[in-house]
Protein backbone atom coordinates (compact mmCIF):
# COMPACT_ATOMS: atom_id res chain seq x y z
CA UNK A 1 0.00 0.00 0.00
CA UNK A 2 1.22 3.59 -0.56
CA UNK A 3 2.48 5.81 2.15
CA UNK A 4 0.81 8.70 2.88
CA UNK A 5 2.27 12.22 2.64
CA UNK A 6 2.45 12.99 6.41
CA UNK A 7 4.47 9.93 7.08
CA UNK A 8 6.89 9.61 4.31
CA UNK A 9 9.17 13.15 2.94
CA UNK A 10 11.46 12.35 -0.41
CA UNK A 11 15.33 13.09 -0.22
CA UNK A 12 16.22 13.09 -4.03
CA UNK A 13 18.09 15.02 -6.50
CA UNK A 14 15.44 15.94 -8.95
CA UNK A 15 14.89 19.19 -10.43
CA UNK A 16 12.62 20.63 -13.40
CA UNK A 17 12.17 22.80 -16.04
CA UNK A 18 9.52 24.55 -18.56
CA UNK A 19 9.42 24.54 -22.26
CA UNK A 20 6.91 25.94 -24.20
CA UNK A 21 4.74 24.49 -27.92
CA UNK A 22 3.64 26.29 -30.97
CA UNK A 23 -0.14 26.08 -31.70
CA UNK A 24 -1.39 24.37 -34.57
CA UNK A 25 -5.28 24.06 -36.00
CA UNK A 26 -6.61 20.43 -35.26
CA UNK A 27 -10.03 20.49 -34.38
CA UNK A 28 -12.56 18.06 -32.42
CA UNK A 29 -14.13 17.03 -35.23
CA UNK A 30 -10.77 16.25 -37.04
CA UNK A 31 -10.35 13.55 -34.01
CA UNK A 32 -12.90 11.97 -34.24
CA UNK A 33 -13.02 11.29 -38.14
CA UNK A 34 -9.52 10.40 -38.73
CA UNK A 35 -8.41 8.28 -41.25
CA UNK A 36 -4.87 6.68 -42.22
CA UNK A 37 -3.62 6.61 -45.52
CA UNK A 38 -0.52 4.67 -45.18
CA UNK A 39 3.08 5.42 -44.51
CA UNK A 40 5.06 7.46 -41.68
CA UNK A 41 3.10 9.68 -39.29
CA UNK A 42 2.75 13.53 -41.17
CA UNK A 43 5.40 16.40 -39.83
CA UNK A 44 4.04 19.24 -37.36
CA UNK A 45 0.73 18.63 -35.41
CA UNK A 46 -1.90 16.60 -36.96
CA UNK A 47 -5.33 14.83 -35.72
CA UNK A 48 -3.56 11.52 -36.95
CA UNK A 49 -1.03 11.68 -34.97
CA UNK A 50 -2.54 12.38 -31.81
CA UNK A 51 -5.29 9.55 -32.29
CA UNK A 52 -1.93 7.16 -32.68
CA UNK A 53 -0.49 8.72 -29.52
CA UNK A 54 -4.11 8.22 -27.51
CA UNK A 55 -4.72 4.71 -29.09
CA UNK A 56 -1.03 3.93 -27.63
CA UNK A 57 -1.68 5.25 -24.38
CA UNK A 58 -5.05 3.07 -24.14
CA UNK A 59 -2.38 0.28 -24.72
CA UNK A 60 0.02 0.52 -22.11
CA UNK A 61 3.05 1.75 -24.21
CA UNK A 62 2.61 5.53 -23.41
CA UNK A 63 3.78 8.00 -25.63
CA UNK A 64 3.91 10.75 -22.61
CA UNK A 65 2.28 13.96 -23.50
CA UNK A 66 -0.89 13.76 -26.14
CA UNK A 67 -0.05 16.69 -28.77
CA UNK A 68 -0.62 15.48 -31.95
CA UNK A 69 3.08 15.88 -33.11
CA UNK A 70 5.50 12.91 -33.96
CA UNK A 71 8.79 12.60 -32.48
CA UNK A 72 10.84 10.35 -30.44
CA UNK A 73 8.79 9.38 -27.59
CA UNK A 74 6.02 8.20 -30.22
CA UNK A 75 8.41 6.51 -32.04
CA UNK A 76 9.69 4.44 -29.17
CA UNK A 77 6.03 3.86 -27.88
CA UNK A 78 5.49 2.20 -31.21
CA UNK A 79 8.29 0.04 -30.80
CA UNK A 80 7.23 -1.43 -27.44
CA UNK A 81 3.82 -1.73 -28.71
CA UNK A 82 5.33 -3.83 -31.70
CA UNK A 83 7.04 -5.66 -29.42
CA UNK A 84 4.19 -6.45 -27.06
CA UNK A 85 2.48 -7.83 -30.68
CA UNK A 86 4.92 -9.76 -31.60
CA UNK A 87 5.73 -7.22 -34.90
CA UNK A 88 8.97 -6.88 -36.34
CA UNK A 89 10.12 -4.08 -34.25
CA UNK A 90 10.88 -0.46 -36.20
CA UNK A 91 8.95 1.83 -34.49
CA UNK A 92 7.55 2.98 -37.62
CA UNK A 93 4.13 3.68 -38.12
CA UNK A 94 2.22 1.30 -40.81
CA UNK A 95 -0.80 -0.54 -41.67
CA UNK A 96 -0.01 -3.34 -39.10
CA UNK A 97 0.02 -1.16 -36.08
CA UNK A 98 -3.03 1.24 -37.07
CA UNK A 99 -4.77 -1.96 -37.11
CA UNK A 100 -3.57 -3.74 -34.24
CA UNK A 101 -4.25 -0.64 -32.41
CA UNK A 102 -7.92 -1.33 -33.07
CA UNK A 103 -10.79 0.51 -33.09
CA UNK A 104 -10.49 3.94 -31.56
CA UNK A 105 -14.48 4.42 -30.25
CA UNK A 106 -14.67 8.11 -29.36
CA UNK A 107 -11.77 9.53 -28.95
CA UNK A 108 -12.38 12.80 -27.02
CA UNK A 109 -15.15 13.48 -23.71
CA UNK A 110 -15.91 16.96 -22.04
CA UNK A 111 -14.80 17.97 -18.78
CA UNK A 112 -17.04 20.89 -17.07
CA UNK A 113 -15.17 23.43 -15.23
CA UNK A 114 -15.93 23.72 -11.44
CA UNK A 115 -15.66 26.64 -8.69
CA UNK A 116 -13.64 24.56 -6.77
CA UNK A 117 -10.90 24.25 -9.69
CA UNK A 118 -10.24 27.49 -10.36
CA UNK A 119 -10.67 28.19 -6.05
CA UNK A 120 -7.46 25.55 -5.88
CA UNK A 121 -5.15 27.59 -8.33
CA UNK A 122 -2.03 28.74 -7.42
CA UNK A 123 -1.25 31.61 -10.07
CA UNK A 124 1.66 32.86 -8.05
CA UNK A 125 3.41 29.82 -7.51
CA UNK A 126 7.06 30.59 -8.88
CA UNK A 127 9.76 28.30 -9.28
CA UNK A 128 11.62 28.70 -6.41
CA UNK A 129 12.00 26.41 -3.54
CA UNK A 130 12.01 29.22 -0.83
CA UNK A 131 8.59 29.81 -2.42
CA UNK A 132 7.61 26.37 -2.23
CA UNK A 133 8.84 25.90 1.59
CA UNK A 134 6.21 28.71 2.61
CA UNK A 135 3.19 26.95 0.95
CA UNK A 136 0.52 24.19 1.85
CA UNK A 137 0.35 22.85 -1.19
CA UNK A 138 1.88 23.30 -4.93
CA UNK A 139 -1.20 23.22 -6.46
CA UNK A 140 -1.66 24.08 -10.66
CA UNK A 141 -0.81 27.00 -11.54
CA UNK A 142 -3.55 27.20 -14.56
CA UNK A 143 -6.89 25.93 -15.26
CA UNK A 144 -5.62 24.92 -18.29
CA UNK A 145 -2.45 22.93 -16.67
CA UNK A 146 -5.21 21.32 -14.30
CA UNK A 147 -7.34 20.11 -17.01
CA UNK A 148 -4.68 19.21 -19.10
CA UNK A 149 -2.84 16.85 -16.63
CA UNK A 150 -5.63 15.20 -15.93
CA UNK A 151 -6.38 13.91 -19.50
CA UNK A 152 -2.61 13.26 -20.38
CA UNK A 153 -2.53 16.36 -22.37
CA UNK A 154 0.24 19.25 -23.76
CA UNK A 155 -1.84 22.58 -22.70
CA UNK A 156 -1.44 23.79 -26.28
CA UNK A 157 -3.56 21.19 -27.57
CA UNK A 158 -5.72 21.77 -25.06
CA UNK A 159 -6.80 25.69 -26.17
CA UNK A 160 -6.06 24.52 -29.84
CA UNK A 161 -9.57 22.42 -29.21
CA UNK A 162 -11.04 24.93 -27.14
CA UNK A 163 -10.36 27.72 -29.39
CA UNK A 164 -13.72 29.63 -27.58
CA UNK A 165 -13.17 28.36 -24.28
CA UNK A 166 -13.05 31.55 -21.17
CA UNK A 167 -12.02 28.57 -18.98
CA UNK A 168 -14.69 29.82 -16.37
CA UNK A 169 -16.31 27.86 -13.85
CA UNK A 170 -19.15 25.99 -15.58
CA UNK A 171 -17.74 26.23 -18.94
CA UNK A 172 -17.49 22.62 -20.85
CA UNK A 173 -14.41 21.94 -22.49
CA UNK A 174 -13.68 19.34 -25.06
CA UNK A 175 -10.64 16.85 -24.09
CA UNK A 176 -8.87 13.29 -24.59
CA UNK A 177 -10.17 10.40 -23.43
CA UNK A 178 -6.93 8.04 -22.44
CA UNK A 179 -9.28 5.32 -21.02
CA UNK A 180 -8.72 3.54 -17.96
CA UNK A 181 -5.19 2.79 -16.47
CA UNK A 182 -3.24 0.23 -17.21
CA UNK A 183 -3.43 -2.97 -14.70
CA UNK A 184 -1.44 -5.71 -13.68
CA UNK A 185 1.50 -6.79 -11.26
CA UNK A 186 4.83 -6.09 -11.96
CA UNK A 187 7.54 -8.05 -11.13
CA UNK A 188 10.39 -6.39 -12.48
CA UNK A 189 11.45 -2.71 -14.23
CA UNK A 190 14.11 -1.54 -16.50
CA UNK A 191 15.17 1.71 -16.70
CA UNK A 192 16.86 2.27 -19.98
CA UNK A 193 19.13 5.19 -19.57
CA UNK A 194 20.49 5.06 -23.86
CA UNK A 195 16.43 4.91 -25.12
CA UNK A 196 15.32 6.91 -21.50
CA UNK A 197 12.34 4.50 -21.36
CA UNK A 198 11.17 2.08 -18.59
CA UNK A 199 10.13 -0.97 -19.12
CA UNK A 200 8.09 -2.78 -16.65
CA UNK A 201 6.97 -6.77 -16.60
CA UNK A 202 5.18 -9.44 -15.18
CA UNK A 203 6.06 -12.47 -13.55
CA UNK A 204 6.06 -14.11 -17.09
CA UNK A 205 8.50 -11.38 -18.04
CA UNK A 206 5.89 -10.05 -20.95
CA UNK A 207 6.35 -6.64 -20.96
CA UNK A 208 3.12 -4.71 -19.38
CA UNK A 209 3.80 -0.91 -19.50
CA UNK A 210 6.67 1.12 -21.34
CA UNK A 211 7.11 4.91 -20.70
CA UNK A 212 9.39 7.53 -21.63
CA UNK A 213 11.59 9.18 -18.96
CA UNK A 214 14.16 11.27 -18.25
CA UNK A 215 17.20 9.17 -16.32
CA UNK A 216 20.08 10.97 -14.69
CA UNK A 217 22.72 13.66 -16.25
CA UNK A 218 26.98 13.63 -16.38
CA UNK A 219 26.75 15.91 -12.94
CA UNK A 220 24.28 13.59 -11.10
CA UNK A 221 23.99 10.26 -12.95
CA UNK A 222 21.68 7.38 -11.78
CA UNK A 223 23.13 4.53 -10.57
CA UNK A 224 24.30 1.71 -11.68
CA UNK A 225 22.93 -1.91 -11.25
CA UNK A 226 19.78 -3.55 -9.45
CA UNK A 227 17.57 -1.53 -6.80
CA UNK A 228 14.79 -2.74 -4.94
CA UNK A 229 11.76 -0.76 -4.20
CA UNK A 230 11.44 0.12 -0.77
CA UNK A 231 8.20 2.47 -0.43
CA UNK A 232 5.86 3.97 -2.71
CA UNK A 233 4.21 7.10 -2.14
CA UNK A 234 1.25 9.29 -3.13
CA UNK A 235 1.54 13.43 -2.77
CA UNK A 236 4.73 13.07 -0.95
CA UNK A 237 6.31 15.64 0.90
CA UNK A 238 10.25 16.61 -0.35
CA UNK A 239 12.91 17.07 1.37
CA UNK A 240 15.37 19.32 -0.41
CA UNK A 241 19.15 19.66 1.04
CA UNK A 242 21.52 21.10 -0.75
CA UNK A 243 24.63 19.12 0.50
CA UNK A 244 23.33 16.27 -0.25
CA UNK A 245 21.47 16.26 -3.39
CA UNK A 246 22.05 19.45 -5.92
CA UNK A 247 21.25 23.27 -5.08
CA UNK A 248 18.49 25.07 -6.44
CA UNK A 249 18.34 28.93 -7.59
CA UNK A 250 19.81 30.87 -4.40
CA UNK A 251 18.53 28.18 -1.62
CA UNK A 252 21.32 26.97 0.21
CA UNK A 253 19.60 26.03 3.58
CA UNK A 254 17.80 22.62 3.94
CA UNK A 255 14.06 22.90 4.02
CA UNK A 256 10.75 20.72 3.66
CA UNK A 257 8.61 21.53 0.32
CA UNK A 258 4.64 20.34 0.54
CA UNK A 259 2.93 17.81 -1.48
CA UNK A 260 1.09 18.83 -4.88
CA UNK A 261 1.58 17.99 -8.89
CA UNK A 262 3.79 20.97 -9.21
CA UNK A 263 6.47 20.15 -6.74
CA UNK A 264 9.69 18.50 -7.74
CA UNK A 265 8.93 15.25 -7.57
CA UNK A 266 5.48 15.56 -8.56
CA UNK A 267 2.44 13.50 -7.30
CA UNK A 268 4.03 10.39 -6.98
CA UNK A 269 7.52 8.99 -4.91
CA UNK A 270 8.33 5.16 -6.07
CA UNK A 271 11.70 4.72 -3.43
CA UNK A 272 14.60 2.62 -4.07
CA UNK A 273 16.87 1.43 -1.35
CA UNK A 274 19.99 3.36 -3.16
CA UNK A 275 19.22 6.73 -0.51
CA UNK A 276 18.09 9.67 -2.66
CA UNK A 277 16.99 8.12 -5.77
CA UNK A 278 13.52 6.66 -7.01
CA UNK A 279 11.39 6.80 -9.76
CA UNK A 280 8.83 9.74 -9.28
CA UNK A 281 6.39 11.99 -11.54
CA UNK A 282 7.66 15.82 -12.57
CA UNK A 283 5.65 19.23 -12.73
CA UNK A 284 6.53 19.22 -16.49
CA UNK A 285 5.54 16.56 -18.73
CA UNK A 286 6.71 18.42 -22.27
CA UNK A 287 10.46 17.77 -20.31
CA UNK A 288 10.47 14.10 -19.68
CA UNK A 289 12.15 12.08 -22.41
CA UNK A 290 13.69 15.15 -23.41
CA UNK A 291 15.83 17.01 -21.06
CA UNK A 292 18.28 15.61 -17.70
CA UNK A 293 17.69 14.92 -14.44
CA UNK A 294 19.38 15.08 -11.52
CA UNK A 295 19.56 11.06 -11.42
CA UNK A 296 16.05 10.27 -10.52
CA UNK A 297 13.89 8.57 -13.16
CA UNK A 298 11.50 11.36 -13.83
CA UNK A 299 8.07 10.40 -15.44
CA UNK A 300 4.61 12.35 -16.38
CA UNK A 301 2.41 12.53 -13.24
CA UNK A 302 0.14 10.04 -14.82
CA UNK A 303 2.31 7.66 -16.07
CA UNK A 304 3.84 7.41 -12.61
CA UNK A 305 0.34 7.16 -10.78
CA UNK A 306 -0.47 4.29 -13.08
CA UNK A 307 2.91 2.63 -12.50
CA UNK A 308 2.48 2.98 -8.54
CA UNK A 309 -0.56 1.27 -8.86
CA UNK A 310 0.88 -1.95 -10.09
CA UNK A 311 4.35 -2.24 -8.50
CA UNK A 312 5.20 -3.22 -4.88
CA UNK A 313 8.22 -3.53 -2.11
CA UNK A 314 10.88 -5.48 -2.93
CA UNK A 315 10.60 -5.54 -7.21
CA UNK A 316 13.69 -4.95 -8.68
CA UNK A 317 14.38 -1.81 -10.83
CA UNK A 318 17.55 -2.44 -12.92
CA UNK A 319 19.48 0.91 -14.51
CA UNK A 320 20.64 -0.49 -17.92
CA UNK A 321 22.97 1.73 -20.07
Amino acid sequence: MPFSAARFTVVSACLLATSPLALAGVAPADLENVAYDGGALPDGQSAVTARVQIMLDRAGTSPGVIDGYPGENVEKAIRHFESMNGFDVDGQMDQKVWDALGAAGTLTTTYTITQDDLDGLMPDLSHDYADFAKRDKLGFRTIQELVAEHYHMDEDFLETLNPEADWTAGSVVTVIDPGVASEGEVARITADKSAQQLLAYDSNDKLLVSYPVTIGNTETPSPEGSYKVTAIAMNPTYSYNPDLNFQQGDNTEAMTLPPGPNGPVGTVWIDLEKETFGLHGSYDPHLVGKEQSHGCVRMTNWDAEELAGMVSEGVEVSFQD
